[in-house]
């Protein structure tokens, strides 16, 4: 009996009991409609972080001031004012392995602009500062040097700023006051979106670094800086630039051995690398879990085909009676289940597909299908059917004969 002549028999008899076939299944199509959805959110979530690490920008390690001390009570890091502007161009001119250092200064500030205001944060920095976060300008131009140099009063707005204070309109060349100040807008930037800790990265307004430093923030020092951000060369050698950071730093800060470090710092790509691990692992425990309902299903379809066994023992008895081999046998049950598991799969698929859709649609979540996981699905579904399918075409094999065709 060749293998066209057992799948028609198999669907015959799957056809036979539509019911009981449907109700087998059932276990399969749930089983890879989870693993479907499941994984599409899990893939979906890997995206969306891996977008906002891309938004942050590539390779940064980010230098802070260390704490100080009052009344017995540490601050934590930032707490001081260690670092500064120097500090900032002394790194990208002996390190290396760095590519770009940017000191920035931090506030937040009411932005006025006609009979609109917008509260949000600004930043000073240096021109480095949008290289290094990779951060384009879309409409007007970047901060020059010559900016930097001259602590003239510009600013870029981010594109939440910018729709909050003008609208739909161009900003470009209009003034807006900063803390009663005005400030010439010679540039958008790109949208960045969120940032992985939830952070609306274009509601900002960026100004020259000396600027700020003069007329926007107060300190007690002159050049002082709250963050250095650092841009090493490529990925690999981005231990080699925070180690080449500590040394200078030390050097110039004249920090021994035995004294602690008045900085601290922090490598992003590794934060962010361990988010990005701990969203993979999330999306394979949640494949994991969906998984359970598979083998709940594959039990299902041995119980069943081992039923059908018992209710087709006089069929098995006749079809060895005219010459049907142990292995027609084997094959025909075997064909059964597997085609069972198979059919499921194709459901399970589309249910899984929609319902990743349906989830996208309706929370605003991204799903990603890869052609992947179908795939894997798929033969994962056939895979069930060769497994529990085996015990009940094995038993319906071995049947003698004789004892079949008396079965009553």
């Amino acid at each position: 009996m060749n293998f066209i002549q057992t799948l028609k028999i198999a669907l015959r008899a799957l056809r036979t009991n539509k019911m009981r076939s449907f109700l087998t299944m059932l276990g399969i199509i749930i089983g890879i409609a989870a693993v479907i959805a499941m994984m599409a959110v899990g893939t979906g979530a890997s995206y969306v972080i891996s977008q906002q690490i891309a938004s942050i920008g590539s390779n940064i390690i980010l230098v802070l001031p260390g704490s100080t001390t009052s009344g017995g009570m540490r601050t934590g890091s930032g707490g001081a004012q260690t670092l500064s502007s120097d500090d900032a161009r002394a790194i990208m001119a002996e390190c290396p392995s760095v590519a770009y250092a940017a000191g920035t200064v931090r506030t937040a500030g009411q932005i006025v602009s006609g009979n609109m205001n917008w509260s949000s944060v600004v930043m000073g920095g240096t021109p480095e500062l949008f290289e290094i976060r990779e951060w384009p300008v879309v409409s007007g131009r970047p901060i020059s040097q010559e900016d930097e140099n001259g602590a003239l009063k510009v600013c870029l707005l981010g594109q939440t700023v910018a729709e909050n204070l003008f609208g739909s309109a161009d900003p470009v060349g209009n003034i807006i006051r900063i803390k009663k100040i005005p400030f010439t807008v010679i540039g958008i930037l790109d949208r960045k979106g969120q940032s992985p800790q939830g952070q609306d990265q274009d509601d900002a307004v960026f100004v020259p670094l000396r600027t700020a430093q003069r007329n926007l923030v107060r300190s007690q020092r002159s050049g002082i800086v709250s963050a250095i951000i650092v841009k090493a060369e490529n990925g690999e050698v981005i231990d080699t630039a925070e180690s080449e950071i500590k040394a200078l730093l030390n050097q110039r800060h004249r920090i021994s051995n035995a004294k602690e470090p008045d900085f601290s710092t922090r490598n992003l790509s590794e934060i962010l690398a361990v988010a990005e691990q701990s969203s993979k692992a999330m999306s394979l425990l949640l494949g994991a879990v969906a998984s359970i309902s598979l083998i709940v299903g594959g039990i299902g379809i041995m119980n069943i085909m081992l039923v059908s066994v018992t209710e087709r023992t006089r069929e098995i008895g006749i079809r060895m009676a005219i010459g049907a081999k142990k292995n027609d046998i084997l094959l025909q049950f075997m064909t059964e289940a597997v085609l069972l598991t198979m059919l499921g799969g194709l459901i399970g698929i589309a249910l899984g597909a929609g319902g990743a859709t349906a989830v996208s649609r309706m929370l605003e979540w991204p799903t990603m299908i890869s052609f992947q996981s179908i795939a894997i699905a798929f033969v994962f579904s056939g895979a069930v059917g060769i497994f529990f399918g085996f015990y009940p075409a094995k038993k319906a094999a071995g049947l003698n004969p004789i004892d079949a065709l008396r079965y009553e």
